[in-house]
């Protein structure tokens, strides 16, 4: 797979396309129906099936504060696009000048001057350009005009409902990682590279492995059972929290796991936390003797969720 980074980097061995645009946070099971499509529509064209997202987020750039939490870290984003059989992602800087472009000048500049579309296939409610003016309409008007047709992918839905980031983001806002992983088409996770933490875990007793998180906003916060998934081995079970830990005045977003009878050393490895079920919320104990005794307690209802999810076999 070809990373594209901006469109100065764009060559003519990356034309012509077929492309998909969109966030693409998650990569849910409707963004799979729309890959799919644009797969088979590439190999229809012979052209390369083509991924166009954004870094930041729109709604980062305009509402920082307000912005929904990402469900997906941008490398672990690209990572499931790659799984997902996509020949190119071109990921465009979101920035004022691209925010500031009208929705026929976007298609001018980054589809048919830059990627050399052939097809473009994407959702039935996508709208575009400056101040969203652009829709399919306008779509099917320029590319009558510019050579490129369109795919509109119909709805996907689950449970009679349309799947989307935002109702996979009100799933884990509610601790419900069943319909999250229906919505998500896998169980959510967060991945990130092991690093080296201030050791408190290890000094009372409970050594963790830690993920430090680039954003602040995250779907998910307090205290989870989950699974590690590590190259090499098998899941390990274990309890993690996920915040600013402000019992021992902590500042920035931590994901630190307690991985039950292990002690193997885990730090520069890239790890995968998947969520099964919620403890508890985050919240300050007043001494690290009452946290201590907390996590011991969290270990123990973690232990036997999972004891009980074996029985059951989930």
């Amino acid at each position: 797979m070809i990373l594209i980074r901006d469109l100065y980097n764009i060559r003519a061995s990356h034309r012509p396309s077929v492309v998909s645009i969109g966030n693409y946070d998650g990569v849910h099971l409707g963004h799979a129906r729309l890959i799919n499509v644009l797969r088979e529509q590439a190999c229809r064209l012979g052209a390369s099936a083509t991924i166009m997202t954004f870094e930041p987020h729109p709604h980062e750039f305009f509402s920082p504060e307000n912005a929904p939490p990402r469900l997906l870290r941008w490398r672990d984003k690209i990572e499931k696009l790659e799984r997902a059989g996509v020949d190119q992602i071109f990921s465009l800087r979101f920035d004022r000048e691209l925010a500031q472009t009208s929705a026929e000048d976007f298609v001018r500049k980054y589809l048919v001057d830059g990627l050399g579309v052939r097809h473009l296939v994407i959702g039935d409610d996508f709208r575009f350009g400056r101040k969203r003016t652009g829709d399919i309409n306008l779509l099917r008007t320029l590319g009558e005009a510019w050579g490129f047709t369109i795919n509109a992918v119909e709805t996907c839905e689950v449970q009679g409902q349309r799947v989307s980031s935002s109702r996979v983001r009100n799933a884990l806002s509610d601790d419900d990682f069943e319909l999250a992983a229906r919505l998500l088409g896998y169980r959510y996770a967060i991945g990130g590279r092991v690093a080296h933490g201030d050791k408190r875990g290890r000094n009372i007793g409970f050594p963790t492995a830690n993920i430090v998180l680039r954003y602040d906003n995250v779907p998910v916060w307090g205290v989870y059972a989950v699974l590690v998934h590590s190259q090499g081995r098998s899941p390990l079970p274990g309890v993690a929290n996920i915040g600013t830990r402000p019992t021992i005045g902590g500042e920035r977003v931590l994901l630190e796991t307690h991985l039950f009878d292990f002690d193997e050393s885990l730090y520069a490895e890239r790890i995968q936390v998947e969520f099964q079920t919620k403890i508890r919320p985050e919240k300050r104990f007043e001494s690290v003797e009452a946290l201590k005794t907390q996590i011991a307690k969290d270990s123990d209802t973690a232990r036997s969720w999972f004891a009980q999810a074996s029985q059951t076999g989930e």
